[in-house]
């Protein structure tokens, strides 16, 4: 076990539901920091190789919407999956596995950015895994 004692500074690119933008998809691109996201808060946040793959999606993702209201009841106030993965692939994903609705916010990292800088990334090209985020969970205050 680490510790860190400050998250890096990475800006995420995020989707985020705009009525306003209208047809089918209404969603707009929208930045957020880790001071956005990790500021005045404490999260949970958990990281998985890959959405969609056997494991993450049928036993680490849907264990952390089961824990959601023990989490919550210890006064976190949000729990955070990370996936080096595209936010449209992330939100499927949630939507899929009932994350989403369960209160799970999936966060894309789709560059990798946030998980080489905190050295959880890692190569497995056996499996087509390039540039991918090692499984690891955190407790991030404030």
């Amino acid at each position: 076990m680490s510790v860190i004692t400050r998250v890096p500074n990475v800006t995420f690119k995020t989707r985020v539901r705009d009525e306003s933008v209208g047809g089918e998809n209404p969603y707009r691109w929208e930045d957020k920091t880790t001071a956005d996201i990790f500021g005045g808060k404490k999260v949970v946040v958990f990281s998985l190789p890959g959405a969609f793959t056997p494991t993450c999606s049928s036993n680490h993702l849907p264990r952390y919407d089961e824990l959601y209201e023990e989490f919550k009841a210890l006064g976190v106030d949000e729990i955070i999956c990370v996936s080096v993965n595209d936010p449209w692939v992330m939100q499927a994903w949630g939507e899929a596995t009932g994350a989403v609705a369960g209160g799970i916010t999936m966060l894309a990292d789709a560059s990798g950015a946030f998980t080489k800088a905190i050295g959880m990334d890692f190569d497995a090209p056996p499996v087509g895994f390039l540039g991918r985020s090692k499984r690891y969970a955190m407790l991030v205050d404030d």
